[in-house]
């Protein structure tokens, strides 16, 4: 890394109304380093991604670069200067084969492909990702959501820029699809490129940082050194006040058994797994891509067939053949993808609430709508809602808050079980705190919870039983106390290094 500047925003400011969404930002960036940018949702993060990238224009402020000023004020201006952003929301054309995204949108592609140069150019840029055994030919609507980020980073990897913002890049990816990301990121930085880096997983950024940003109610910080900082003091950096412990104390003690799964076989599963969860329990479980446990959760939610095995809620046989009749015996199920099988992004957070439980509060097909806003209120406030912001569509809100309402709308039900997958993806520090809470609170009230998470730390730190899978079988099922976080890194990754090995 380099002392040369190769990115300056000076005095950069950006207002929508009322909000002050940048206020005379300044944000540097050096060439052959990695920059992370950290803060909570809404505190500015996004903007000034937004500005760099060309998407949006500042209401004042100047940029340079290479010492230069530069024109970014559209995002053709701004890949043109060399810039390019691996976005959190995926810009690839499902439809489309995977080769052919890796070369759209490129100005400097030719023309005219021929169909072997262009699988020819797309397998070497996959390899470079990690996806070595992708066969190009595939179109997009066919990857794992993890595959489609890794095609992402590919796509930028097929432009010569020279300032590249990877914005969340692994927060739907497991620990070993996070390696072969960071790797990108080192191998970039150390071709002279500069990386911005937003995330919400700290983990990451001391892994691969060389300084931070920390963006707080719209203005930055000076950037710090990565050596002068630890995770404590970068979390209370960017919350503006010490944070109490992360994660609640575990059960003290369990309930009878809720759920019982025995011998279970579904899609995705090599091997039948048996596992239960108790009254007050929350079960983790966790594992690489395609490890079987979105398989393994989905199956219990009513989303993919049972196939063999059986599965018992409160000492009765559970009907699991489609996800109402799991909704009817009070199996709740947050998806790991929030925003496609999570809100309805357009519609409101009342409504987004109510819609489980829609047939509680409706009369031949008539909503009693005073009915609705009160056990939607209860919920509001239960999960720390705006309550003021009930009419207001949830694709409004932050992560955090589009993540509460997801949790929320379920509880309407009266759940026995609740499985969440990846509760805290795109969750700043602060709301994961939040979740975490109130997640021990509902296990507290007598549910069981399962959380499935490619977050060690998270897994080890909220879980009272820690389950790990690998390639479609349950390897590893002990109580928390029972683990070292070490170890179940190491019982997590080891397998796939091995598999990597042969």
């Amino acid at each position: 890394m380099t002392s040369e500047l190769r990115l300056l925003a000076k005095n950069v400011s950006k207002t929508y109304g009322a909000v002050r969404a940048l206020r005379d930002v300044t944000f540097e960036l050096r060439a052959g380093e990695v920059m992370a940018l950290l803060g909570e949702n809404g505190a500015g993060k996004s903007t000034i991604v937004k500005v760099i990238s060309g998407l949006i224009r500042p209401d004042k402020g100047t940029i340079e670069i290479d010492g230069a000023p530069a024109d970014i004020s559209t995002s053709q201006l701004s890949q043109q200067a060399g810039i390019a952003v691996v976005q959190q929301e995926y810009s690839t054309v499902g439809t489309m084969s995977v080769a052919e995204n890796l070369v759209l949108g490129q100005s400097t592609a030719p023309k005219w492909w021929s169909r072997r140069s262009l699988n020819a150019s797309a397998r070497a840029l996959l390899d470079r990702v990690g996806l070595s055994d992708l066969d190009p030919r595939t179109p997009v609507e066919d990857l794992s959501v993890a595959e489609m980020q890794l095609v992402e980073i590919a796509r930028v990897l097929a432009r010569d820029a020279k300032i590249v913002i990877f914005d969340e890049p692994t927060a739907a990816l497991s620990d070993a699809e996070i390696v072969r990301v960071l790797d990108v990121v080192r191998r970039l930085a150390s071709e002279g490129r500069s990386i911005v880096y937003v995330t919400h997983r700290l983990g990451e950024v001391f892994e691969v940082a060389d300084r931070v940003t920390i963006f707080r109610n719209g203005q930055s910080s000076e950037p710090i050194a990565i050596d002068q900082l630890d995770v404590k003091s970068v979390v209370e950096k960017i919350i503006g006040r010490e944070l109490g412990d992360m994660y609640p104390p575990v059960a003290e003690s369990l309930g009878d058994v809720l759920l019982e799964v025995t011998d279970l076989m579904a899609p995705g599963l090599r091997e039948p797994v048996t596992v239960s969860v108790r009254a007050g329990e929350i079960l983790g479980i966790t594992g690489q891509l395609g490890s079987g446990t979105a398989e393994f959760v989905q199956t219990l939610a009513g989303v993919h067939p049972k196939l063999a095995g059986s599965v018992r809620l409160n000492g009765a046989e559970a009907d699991l053949r489609s996800r109402r009749a799991g909704i009817k015996q009070g199996i709740a199920y947050c998806s790991a993808d929030r925003k496609r099988n999570g809100i309805f992004s357009g519609i409101s957070i009342l409504r987004n609430l109510s819609s489980p439980w829609l047939d509680r509060v409706s009369t031949i097909g008539v909503v009693r709508t005073a009915k609705e806003a009160d056990i939607a209120g209860q919920t509001a406030r239960q999960f720390a809602i705006d309550a003021r912001r009930m009419g207001s569509s949830v694709g409004t809100l932050s992560g955090g808050n589009q993540q509460k309402v997801v949790l929320g709308k379920w509880i309407g039900i009266q759940p026995t079980v609740l499985l969440v997958e990846e509760p805290t993806r795109g969750v700043d520090v602060g709301a994961r705190a939040e979740i975490y809470r109130k997640l021990r609170e509902l296990c507290n009230e007598g549910l069981g919870i399962i959380v499935s998470s490619s977050d060690t730390n998270e897994v080890f730190g909220l879980c009272d039983t820690v389950a790990t899978f690998y390639r479609g079988a349950l390897t590893n099922v002990r109580a928390r106390s029972e683990w070292t976080e070490p170890e179940l890194v190491k019982e997590v990754m080891h397998r796939t290094e091995a598999a990597h090995a042969h």
